[in-house]
């Protein structure tokens, strides 16, 4: 009979695949990531996501990162949410410099600016359990926004985050599956230095954060009215419903 620690990884390993089964051809391995989850002034979301989908997607991508995901939060219309990401620490600190310092930024921030409230309510990530492979292409500008798909993030406060995966794994995925959902990702408190403290993170923060998919608003309602995401011995998390924008990387 295999041990428990054999039978937890085995979970993990296999939750966390169906993003990399579903994607396309991979690009390079990423290890950092950003959540980023920002309010804005009142009815000025689709503003930003008009600009952000039109000037800040392929000019952050020429300066070495990825922009994996952009969300409307469904529960809060003043909510932008997205994902970044970044080969590693020293990859980060120089897409933010190229990028920040670059020209794109400065003939678009004063018109971004102008549309938020806070900017800073930022947790830095690495994936916990199997790495995330990056899909390779994305709706083109002008798309459809035409996606029915819900995600729900899920955080966590948890001092041992890369271990809470392997419980998290074990107890959310028959519920995750009853609800005709998937775990996308799974993603740990990455604690190394802020080395671009011109964007400030939730720094000293213990925290896991699963992203889930689902292929309706209504599925994503049936796990939380069923509190299927409930985990024993830990607060209950703080959930974000977020739906895709046109030009999500995820979709």
């Amino acid at each position: 009979m295999p041990s428990l620690m054999f039978t937890r990884r085995t979970v993990v390993a296999g939750a966390f695949a169906a993003l990399s089964i579903a994607m396309e051809k991979p690009v390079r391995v990423h290890r950092i990531f950003e959540l980023r989850n920002y309010l804005l002034k009142p009815g000025r979301r689709d503003e930003l996501i008009a600009l952000f989908e039109r000037e800040f997607v392929e000019s952050q991508e020429a300066a070495g990162l990825r922009v994996v995901a952009t969300f409307r939060n469904l529960d809060d219309p003043d909510r932008f949410v997205w994902i970044r990401s970044f080969a590693d620490m020293q990859a980060r600190k120089a897409a933010l410099e190229a990028f920040y310092n670059g020209p794109v930024w400065a003939a678009h921030r004063e018109a971004a600016n102008a549309t938020m409230i806070d900017s800073d309510n930022v947790l830095l990530l690495h994936p916990a359990g199997a790495p995330v492979a990056l899909p390779s292409s994305r709706p083109p500008l002008g798309a459809e926004d035409d996606a029915q798909s819900v995600f729900i993030a899920a955080t966590y406060t948890a001092p041992h985050a890369d271990a809470f995966a392997a419980e998290f794994a074990e107890a959310a995925t028959p519920a995750v599956k009853r609800s005709d959902g998937e775990i996308c990702a799974a993603f740990a408190a990455e604690h190394s230095k802020n080395t671009f403290p011109r964007l400030p993170v939730r720094e000293n923060e213990s925290v896991f954060v699963a992203l889930l998919r689902f292929d309706s608003g209504a599925a994503s309602r049936s796990l939380l009215d069923g509190n299927g995401l409930a985990m024993p011995g830990a607060a209950a998390p703080e959930i974000l419903r977020l739906h895709p924008t046109a030009r999500s990387l995820l979709r």
